[in-house]
């Protein structure tokens, strides 16, 4: 929309104050030749295009918008150049005074006097000059009134910007004058507050929020960044992070802009970010074995739901990397993950990380309380990994929270309500644990709604060629190496292996493999020396190869350790051919064939 029609209606008015003033018909139009004001015939003629809309014509109004002179013609009806109708012989017109609007060096539209009658023709001719100095001070009350119109425009876009910025954010914020009064606040910091807008606007700051550090801001001029705050209001008690800013104008604090959130969201969203970078997907767990198979199926199966899930297996099966997989093809996928190794914290301890404490709830205790991961996983997943090593105690608690999805803080008295699915792990049989009452048998059966149970390593061997690829792949990239593979002899190694870790055991093997390894195959010593020695007849299940083959094998072996030892230098190749008994010619010769080298 051009700028003279945002004003229209003032346009209007200075038309017909114009035509009023000297008594001769006033015609306006924008940049674009509509017709936005005008009096007598040009009054119906409203929106209308002059000159067919022909920005680049040679009638009157298209030259004065691009020359942006103030034009006179005193002979309309004469002059073939002045309207298109004066080329039909339909020009009623009788003379005209024609003058650029113009804002800065932009030319935004033209004022038109035009005389119908002679007597008006001749009273625009003698009076030529008081008549342009007139319509040219009237072109320039139109232009500072479309710039004014334009900035207030701009003024209030730029504010409809700020309230949406405001309203978007999730931090609360609080504008505050400088005589300590709030002047605005957004949705979030009314909800925080647990008070409506008019309760907050008008107020004074020590009202509003209560022993605030932000006060003292008037005096000092200094802010302050991610202050915890406890705001103490009608006998309760708030903890926020509080970013408290002074506004300054000619060197004095003129007022104040406050964000703040609640405390215990700011570590919930913490966390939260912190703990989506290790997401984890079906895809991520490695194995093509039926038994894999099949347990991926059921897994998939069960993230559709939200029943609680215990996944059962050996040490080292990956059994957070399923509980992860079920939460990120879950509907809660967006929500937080959150784990909790049962077994690694002292049951001093436990209670508290599970379910969170009050201010001052127990000695040593932080003073603003903590939350819980039970809070922090509203809306998510926990994860409670070796709940076997619960103590009888939490048992008890946890099972409340399963049945009734609800807890206490520790030296708390309200009833925290949470919307958590819970997925449990251990590697401990929960049933001979019940038989010997170690366990509670309720718990065991709530925990236990969906059972999953993870397959150890060797109950599908024909996935460890698989996996040892992967983590090669793996440590290769974290390494910078480029390492090709295993020789014949590490495959059946690792084939034959029990690997009572699993796969976490066998991730460590290939870590230490890509370690000790100088050539572009991993071989014998560079396999864990708990692996080497696992079979004391480890030669017989070796594959069947020639006795040249396996004299290759063994010269190879020799080879790399001697380079380990002297390093490949020109000393210690020289080193090696002497304590080989062989000449140089003959060692460089072998380190090629069998692509032997240290870096």
């Amino acid at each position: 929309m051009t700028l003279l029609k945002n004003i229209a209606q003032t346009v209007q008015q200075v038309a017909e104050a114009i035509s009023y003033a000297i008594g001769i018909e006033v015609e306006i139009v924008d940049k674009e030749l509509t017709v936005i004001g005008g009096t007598g015939l040009y009054a119906e003629k409203l929106g209308q295009k002059e000159e067919f809309g022909e920005l680049e014509g040679n009638f009157l109004y298209a030259r004065v918008l691009r020359t942006g002179q103030t034009a006179v013609v005193e002979e309309a009806q004469k002059d073939l150049l002045y309207d298109h109708l004066a080329v039909d012989g339909e020009t009623k017109e009788l003379a005209e005074i024609c003058t650029p609007i113009k804002v800065g060096q932009k030319i935004i539209g033209i004022i038109g006097l035009v005389a119908f009658e002679k007597k008006q023709q001749i009273h625009l001719i003698q009076k030529q000059e008081s008549m342009v100095s007139f319509v040219e001070r009237m072109a320039d009350l139109l232009a500072a009134k479309a710039t004014q119109n334009q900035f207030l425009r701009q003024v209030e876009k730029t504010k409809n910007e700020m309230i949406t910025i405001l309203e978007t954010i999730h931090e609360g914020m609080l504008a505050v004058n400088g005589q300590g009064y709030v002047t605005c606040c957004n949705a979030i910091a009314k909800n925080l507050l647990k008070r409506s807008r008019t309760e907050i606007i008008g107020k004074h700051l020590s009202i509003v929020m209560p022993n605030t550090l932000a006060l003292e801001i008037m005096k000092t001029g200094k802010g302050y960044t991610e202050e915890e705050e406890i705001i103490k209001f009608e006998n309760k008690s708030y903890r926020f992070i509080v970013t408290a800013k002074p506004i300054q104008e000619e060197e004095k604090t003129s007022g104040i802009v406050i964000s703040f959130r609640d405390v215990a969201e700011a570590e919930k969203l913490a966390y939260n970010i912190n703990q989506r970078k290790i997401k984890y997907t079906f895809d991520d767990i490695i194995g093509e074995s039926d038994r894999i198979t099949k347990v991926k199926n059921q897994a998939l199966q069960v993230a559709r739901g939200s029943s609680t899930v215990l996944i059962t297996g050996e040490s080292g099966t990956g059994k957070e990397l399923f509980a992860r997989a079920v939460h990120y093809a879950s509907v809660r996928q967006n929500g937080p993950f959150i784990s909790v190794n049962c077994g690694a914290i002292p049951d001093t301890l436990l209670e508290s990380e599970l379910f969170g404490y009050e201010n001052g709830a127990f000695t040593g205790a932080k003073n603003k309380g903590k939350v819980g991961k039970f809070e922090l996983a509203d809306g998510g997943t926990i994860f409670l990994d070796e709940v076997g090593d619960l103590p009888l105690h939490l048992q008890v608690k946890l099972l409340h929270v399963l049945q009734n999805r609800c807890f206490e803080r520790i030296g708390g008295n309200k009833t925290i309500f949470v919307d958590v699915r819970v997925i449990a792990a251990t590697n401990k049989n929960l049933e001979e644990m019940i038989a010997q009452n170690h366990y509670r048998e309720d718990l065991y059966y709530r925990l236990s709604v969906i059972p999953l149970k993870i397959p150890s390593l060797r109950e599908r061997p024909e996935d460890i060629p698989l996996l040892m690829t992967h983590f090669l792949k793996k440590y290769n990239d974290f390494m910078e190496k480029d390492i090709e593979g295993f020789s014949e002899r590490v495959k059946e190694i690792y084939r034959i292996y029990d690997w009572p870790g699993n796969v976490r055991e066998l991730e460590n093997a290939v870590e230490y493999g890509v370690n000790m390894t100088f050539t572009n195959e991993i071989q014998i010593e560079a396999v864990p020396p708990r692996v080497r020695k696992s079979d004391n007849n480890l030669d017989m299940n070796i594959p069947n190869i020639s006795l040249q083959e396996q004299v290759k094998e063994f010269e190879k072996e020799i080879l790399i350790k001697k380079i380990a030892k002297y390093g490949d230098s020109k000393d210690g190749k020289l080193a090696i051919s002497k304590e080989l008994n062989i000449s140089r010619a003959t060692l460089y010769r072998k380190l090629a064939e069998y692509r032997i080298s240290r870096s």
